[in-house]
C-alpha cells in the first residue's frame, strides 16, 4: 500500500479524555470520533479495541503534549505510555506528533461552528485529535 492511501487514527490523550479521530492521507482530512473515558489516562481497551476492528489504521499518531518551549512535562510521559501500549496490544506503527495549542485550536474550530454550546469537552478532544491528524500529515 502506498503511503499515500493509508489510514491513520489519532488520539489526542488525556487523563480523563482521550479525543479521537479517524484521517485518509489521501485526502489529508480527519474527522473527529466519539471521544473514550479514561481514569487517570487509562482508557477502557475494549473501546480501542472496536476502534481498530472498524476502522483497520495502517497508523497511529498519539498527540505530545509539550510545554510551550519544547519541554517534556508529567502528562508527555503518559502519552508516550499509552502510545506504547497501543503499539504493543494491536501491533499497528505508532508515531507521536507535537499537539502545542491543538486545543486552544479545536477551542475555536468549534465556537465558530456553532457558539459555546459545541464546546463540550470530548468534542474539543476528538477535534484537537483531528488537528493532531491533519498537522501529522502536512509534515
Amino acid at each position: 500500500m502506498s503511503t499515500s492511501a493509508r489510514t491513520l487514527l489519532g488520539f489526542d490523550f488525556g487523563t480523563k479524555s482521550i479525543g479521537v479521530a479517524v484521517g485518509q492521507e489521501i485526502t489529508g482530512t480527519a474527522s473527529p470520533l466519539e471521544a473514550i473515558a479514561a481514569t487517570d489516562g487509562i482508557p477502557n481497551w475494549d473501546i480501542i479495541a472496536k476502534l481498530y476492528e472498524q476502522w483497520s489504521p495502517d497508523l497511529i499518531v498519539v498527540g505530545l503534549p509539550l510545554n510551550m518551549d519544547g519541554s517534556k512535562q508529567q502528562v508527555t510521559f503518559a502519552a508516550q505510555k499509552f502510545a506504547n501500549r497501543l503499539h504493543a496490544k494491536f501491533k499497528v506503527p505508532v508515531q507521536t506528533c507535537d499537539e502545542r495549542l491543538t486545543t486552544a485550536d479545536a477551542k475555536s474550530r468549534l465556537f465558530e461552528l456553532g457558539g459555546f454550546k459545541k464546546l463540550s469537552k470530548g468534542k474539543v478532544d476528538s477535534v484537537s485529535a483531528c488537528l493532531i491528524l491533519e498537522s501529522f500529515m502536512c509534515q
